[in-house]
């Protein structure tokens, strides 16, 4: 992908709409580009946070640290930058740029792509850590934490990928970004969002009182891809600074449910139990897998009506269909610019085929996602310590505190 960005260039494929009407453009069409040299300062920031945050809690195990270094992440990448660029949205960009020609994506939002996932591959979700404004703010406001019964956190923890996997549909088929347009916290860092999603943010934060970080564990679909990234970490948070005593205290730690027990006093199941298990859940995965390819199938041309030119060509067949006045804005532009309704309709077909082709894939996605979870249910490994889980762990070293267990070093 770097070098298909070096030699691929951005260019504005579609010439302004010429109006019949006495309409004249504004005299600023965009906002001021910022300078670039702020997109390699960005991508050093990052570089440079995500390098002190590994070396604080592989290394250095200070929490203190970590809350510090969100801290001035949420005040770089949060109030100075306003949120913009993130690895969060840059999701949409990646997927826009992979399944269209005409798209070159920024070099900085691919490496803001990148980069975390790299990082994640060698010393867990270090972003979600310390470089991510989105968990900074809420990780602040975690102050009394309750924990979610299992199952509800599990029926919760599916709409991280529904979301990604809806992002993903709707940036390919060039119809919204919608991780940016529904970003709970870019408003409270601008200060200039519609009220409706600020007051979103603040019931996040709110929540966030009791269920840490409801944002990150339950909606962001960047999440996602590092939840399976650091699966493979060569490096990881641990719990222990040393070898683990099994004494417990680390148990309710985690406000994540990030920390799987020792299984030492674990009663062994039946081998016919366990055979039976691994082969019924092993079947649900294809099952699932074509379920959700023939369910977002059928859905597609439903969802379809999330690109502008699909729910202009709705617009205006109503009012063909049933005289219903088209009086959006865009409806008002369209008949001013010339272009004709069978024009529109063409177009209008063109991007419903291509969710129909795109749709099954993000539902092939979902269903592998759930049947691949609770095919994991049947698998058991044996762990004689307690230790965090590699997906689900935010790095955040809450739990540090809670073992008694000294560095080797300093008990000699």
């Amino acid at each position: 992908m770097l070098a298909w960005h070096m030699v691929v260039y951005a260019q504005e494929r579609f010439p302004r709409p010429e109006f019949e009407t006495d309409y004249t453009y504004p005299e600023y069409q965009l906002p001021v580009a910022r300078n670039a040299a702020w997109e390699y300062i960005d991508t050093g920031v990052l570089v440079l946070v995500l390098l002190v945050t590994t070396w604080l809690a592989l290394k250095k195990r200070s929490r203190q640290g970590l809350v510090w270094i969100s801290l001035f992440s949420l005040a770089y990448f949060g109030f100075f930058r306003e949120g913009c660029i993130c690895s969060v949205g840059s999701v949409q960009n990646v997927a826009l740029a992979l399944f269209n020609d005409g798209y070159s994506i920024p070099l900085t939002a691919l490496l803001f792509f990148i980069i975390p996932l790299v990082f994640a591959l060698f010393a867990g979700r270090v972003f979600c850590a310390g470089a991510c404004p989105l968990g900074a703010i809420q990780e602040l406001t975690g102050i009394w934490p309750k924990k979610l019964p299992r199952a509800v956190e599990a029926t919760l923890a599916t709409i991280p990928f529904i979301y990604l996997a809806l992002a993903v549909l709707f940036s390919a088929t060039q119809s919204q970004f919608i991780i940016c347009r529904y970003d709970p916290f870019v408003g409270i860092f601008r200060l200039n969002a519609p009220y409706t999603m600020i007051i979103f943010g603040a019931l996040l934060l709110l929540a966030g009182v009791f269920i840490n970080r409801p944002y990150c564990r339950f909606l962001c679909p960047y999440g996602v891809l590092l939840n399976i990234t650091s699966r493979f970490a060569s490096r990881h948070l641990s719990i222990t600074p040393a070898e683990c005593i099994n004494c417990r205290l680390c148990e309710n730690a985690c406000p994540y449910n990030a920390i799987l027990p020792s299984d030492l006093e674990v009663k062994n199941e039946e081998p016919a139990v366990i055979r039976r298990k691994f082969i019924t859940y092993l079947v649900l995965i294809p099952v699932f897998a074509f379920a959700g390819a023939v369910a977002l199938y059928i859905i597609s041309p439903g969802l379809s009506g999330a690109n502008y030119d699909v729910k202009l060509a709705r617009e205006i067949r109503l009012e063909m269909d049933e005289g219903i006045p088209a009086g959006s804005n865009a409806a008002i532009a369209f008949k001013g610019s010339g272009r004709t309704d069978e024009q529109l309709f063409t177009t209008e077909n063109e991007i419903i085929t291509r969710y129909r082709k795109a749709g099954p894939w993000a539902g092939l996605f979902l269903g592998l996602s759930i049947g691949i979870g609770l095919f994991s249910l049947a698998i058991r490994t044996e762990r004689t310590e307690y230790r965090p889980h590699k997906g689900k762990c935010y790095s955040c070293g809450r739990c540090f505190k809670y073992c008694p267990v000294k560095p080797k070093i300093e008990s000699t």
